[in-house]
């Protein structure tokens, strides 16, 4: 996916998804995206995608920490659980590639488990 799909796909999730308050792009090329998907102050989705360097980085950010994520280094997947957001996850289902929308529904789940927002 590039970083004009993955926009695409922001925008989208940003009109199904109401908890969603906001997309704000923080960087942008023909090959790089940095954005959030805005929850509330301090809870946000942040989505990361450098095509150069085949990393990814889907992240739930809570008050400066991170709590969930999945990413890719180098084309190798991995994830963060919220009970172990330090510790890198390289078990099978660590290592499943996830698409954005089954990403948000992961964050959407943790969430409810954390009652948050």
């Amino acid at each position: 996916m590039n970083a004009g799909e993955i926009y695409t796909r922001l925008q989208r999730e940003l009109k199904r998804r109401p908890y969603f308050v906001d997309l704000e792009v923080l960087e942008q090329t023909a090959s790089l995206i940095k954005a959030r998907l805005v929850i509330s102050a301090g809870l946000f989705v942040q989505i990361y995608r450098n095509e150069r360097y085949q990393t990814t980085s889907l992240a739930l950010i809570f008050n400066g920490n991170r709590l969930y994520a999945r990413g890719e280094l180098d084309g190798r997947w991995h994830r963060h659980l919220h009970t172990a957001p330090d510790e890198h996850d390289f078990s099978l289902e660590g290592q499943r590639i996830v698409s954005l929308t089954e990403f948000l529904d992961e964050v959407e789940t943790i969430l409810a488990e954390l009652d948050l927002p």
